[in-house]
């Protein structure tokens, strides 16, 4: 975005939407055409997570219905231009009458008896009409459905953004809740050792039933949280199976433990962020579709002129039917004008002002909270990564704590009090640890959505994309 101050105000009679950023077609000034775009999942290095993006891509349903809701947008702007262009019809007839003596006598005035005959009345008639764009309302009327249409196709690349971005969050808390599998198993082997440990000493008589007890029960304890986890692993893997378009029952992840890193980060927020985003995009272009519906409503003050014509031809004689004498015209413009509407017009462009105002203030509102999420993202990883740190510091300690705490306690130093102390610390710290690499993943994933993933404003259709028959290929992100 060039780097101006906001002027967004309502139309004028000839201005257009001032809105200072992204170019009717889609195409911005100053974009980097260099710029890293398409499958963001990538910068992971996770195949399986490549794979499961591709499929959500394709089958996830929510992207499906986001996408025949950008269909029927376009058709409206087909439906739109069709009024540039002259109504043409048809409606051919045949028709077996017998014309009432006494209407024939009123109006040709006679009293006399009129000889009625029965005939056949054949016509071939077509009529054309057109109402000329002299005030622009069908102009306004398609630039307001191009404008809709391309909000539509952002809105597109939104759900797409958001669905892949969720995809990816609840593949890393997948892991994450994997990587606790991993831990609490090897815990609850380490747990059991302790265990047969104590019960030889308590039979070689070196310790009492107590020491027993408390091994006994923090094993139990442990396992009970070890099965526990195969709930929210469920859950998660239930809602990867809804991304990609999947029933649940037929879906599963073999566990892996996580060991992605975060892709390195920006050093700051980038200048280009208002053309990245798709959300931005869509409220821009709505701000846009706003501004031309003020059009529409003015050109209602101007009065409607309508060419129309009929041509054909009529007898009946069928065999004289299609001849040069049976041929019949007509053409003249009309014209049509509100002369009194209580205020209706009046009150409509202000509505439409309105309207365009409160666009206005949401696309500036979206832009605020884009800002905002980056800046959090940014926060977030900057933190995260000196808390990891941190935290494996910790566990190492408490890893160290626990081999004294235990060889004091085969010493007949310490009581085994000391032990369960230890072993609890450390599996409390090792458990933080994974939960802060979780955060770390899922941060570095909502960064990327802040930032519009793979997406720019060159991807937006152009008007003459939209009006095409085909989807445009700046419909798909790949």
């Amino acid at each position: 975005m060039p780097d101006r101050p906001f002027k967004l105000r309502p139309r004028t009679k000839r201005s257009r939407s001032r809105l200072p950023s992204l170019r009717a077609n889609g195409r911005s000034r100053g974009q980097n055409d260099a710029e890293n775009r398409g499958k963001w999942w990538e910068a992971f290095h996770d195949p399986q997570l490549n794979e499961l993006e591709e499929k959500a891509g394709s089958s996830n349903q929510n992207i499906a219905a986001a996408a025949a809701n950008f269909l029927a947008a376009r058709a409206l702007v087909r439906q739109a231009r069709s009024q540039y262009f002259p109504t043409v019809s048809t409606n051919p007839s045949l028709t077996y009458l017998r014309p009432s003596p006494a209407e024939l006598n009123g109006l040709t005035g006679s009293s006399s008896v009129v000889t009625i005959k029965s005939y056949t009345d054949y016509s071939l008639p077509f009529d054309a009409s057109r109402e000329p764009d002299f005030w622009g309302r069908v102009r306004s009327t398609v630039r307001a459905n191009v404008y809709a249409a391309q909000a539509s196709a952002a809105d597109l690349e939104n759900v797409r953004l958001s669905e892949q971005a969720e995809l990816a969050v609840d593949y890393y808390e997948l892991r994450a809740q994997d990587s606790l599998k991993q831990l609490l198993d090897s815990t609850v082997v380490a747990y059991q050792e302790t265990l047969d440990l104590t019960q030889s000493q308590y039979r070689a008589g070196l310790t009492n039933d107590e020491a027993v007890a408390q091994a006994e029960a923090q094993l139990r304890s442990t396992q009970a949280q070890d099965i526990n986890l195969g709930v929210l692993r469920a859950q998660y893997e239930h809602a990867i199976a809804v991304l990609i378009g999947q029933p649940a029952s037929t879906f599963s992840l073999p566990a892996q433990a996580l060991e992605s890193k975060p892709p390195a980060t920006p050093a700051g927020v980038p200048s280009e962020l208002l053309e990245r985003r798709p959300d931005i995009a869509a409220a821009e272009r709505s701000a846009a579709q706003a501004n031309a519906q003020i059009g529409v409503a003015k050109a209602a003050y101007f009065p409607n002129i309508l060419l129309s014509g009929s041509a054909g031809f009529g007898n009946s004689s069928i065999s004289s039917w299609l001849t040069w004498p049976s041929r019949f015209w007509s053409v003249g413009p009309s014209l049509a004008e509100t002369i009194f509407d209580a205020g209706l017009r009046r009150a409509t462009i202000q509505q439409y002002q309105a309207n365009y105002e409160q666009t206005v203030a949401n696309y500036r509102e979206t832009v605020l909270t884009s800002f905002q999420q980056v800046e959090d993202n940014l926060a977030s990883l900057r933190i995260l990564s000196q808390v990891v740190n941190q935290q494996d510091a910790a566990v190492e300690a408490a890893a160290r704590n626990l081999h004294e705490a235990t060889v004091r306690y085969r010493a007949g130093v310490d009581p085994y009090l000391n032990v369960i102390v230890a072993q609890t610390t450390l599996l409390n710290d090792q458990q933080t640890a994974v939960n802060f690499r979780m955060q770390e993943m899922v941060a570095s994933v909502q960064l990327i959505k802040a930032l519009g993933g793979g997406w720019n404003a060159t991807q937006i259709p152009s008007g003459k994309q939209i009006r095409a028959e085909t989807s445009p290929s700046s419909s798909s992100t790949h």
